[in-house]
């Protein structure tokens, strides 16, 4: 497949593993040896039509910034094959946990994969839950899809709660519809609630906001229910696992792992 077509194909997909995307997006970039016009372009081009994705900003901001963009993009997709986010979860989840998730996350749905041992309640979203649920029993995991108005059920009848964000700020990460109500009940009742921050999902402040304000603010979100992601606020979270571990909450300072672009911000606002 010619470079070209295959980031018109990326930029199309959807649901994509988040280190898949980003690792097939450098491989195409490197291949195109793009100028730097040429690559502002096709950097606005995929976050623009991957609003939710923090990986990919992370990927472009880079990229933008760099001297050798396209050793950078070896690079990149190298350390997040090689994120050790799920492997620190999978040491540390309880023994034979009752685990609730929301739809399928990519490096919380690997680690509860790798355990086999934890009972896992999938809430569905769009229509993702039921596919990890049978991706799991295939996989002998004991797991049960949960309708989003059993969201509440769900959560109390569980041990801890796995929250993963897609991009993350400061004080709040973006993640999949539901998130924010699984996160919330399990504050009030008392159950742990993990947050999982990958590599690539931290991102400057100017930049989180401009993701939230197009996929939970934006124009083309008709009513506030109808967004893609919930922003969860930080301050529900007992635990965060991140690539240096799971560490409580309180001792967590999440910092951006990628150079503010005033070129992908400018997309957002065409």
């Amino acid at each position: 497949m010619h470079p070209i077509e295959r980031l018109r194909y990326l930029a199309r997909s959807s649901g994509a593993d988040q280190r898949v995307l980003v690792s097939e997006t450098a491989d195409a970039l490197r291949a195109l040896r793009f100028d730097p016009a040429g690559l502002v372009v096709s950097c606005r081009r995929i976050v623009e039509r991957h609003p939710t994705s923090g990986p990919l900003w992370w990927l472009c901001a880079h990229l933008l910034t760099s001297t050798d963009p396209a050793s950078t993009a070896r690079e990149l997709a190298g350390e997040i094959e090689l994120d050790p986010t799920p492997d620190h979860l999978v040491e540390a989840l309880p023994d034979g946990a009752t685990v609730c998730l929301v739809g399928w996350p990519d490096l919380a749905g690997e680690a509860v994969l790798q355990r086999g041992d934890l009972d896992v309640l999938a809430v569905d979203a769009f229509d993702q839950g039921s596919s990890f649920v049978r991706r799991l029993q295939r996989n002998e995991v004991s797991a049960e899809v949960v309708e989003p108005s059993g969201i509440a059920a769900a959560v109390m009848a569980s041990d801890l709660v796995l929250v993963e964000a897609v991009a993350a700020g400061p004080a709040d990460v973006l993640a999949v519809r539901g998130s924010r109500a699984a996160a919330s009940v399990a504050w009030v009742a008392g159950v742990p609630v993990w947050t999982v921050v990958g590599r690539g999902r931290c991102l400057p402040v100017t930049a989180f906001d401009s993701i939230v304000g197009t996929v939970v603010n934006g124009p083309d979100v008709r009513v506030p229910w109808d967004a893609e992601c919930d922003t969860v606020p930080l301050g529900l979270a007992s635990f965060i696992a991140s690539p240096a571990g799971v560490q409580a909450a309180a001792d967590v300072v999440l910092a951006a792992e990628c150079p503010l672009t005033p070129e992908l911000l400018r997309s957002r606002r065409n």
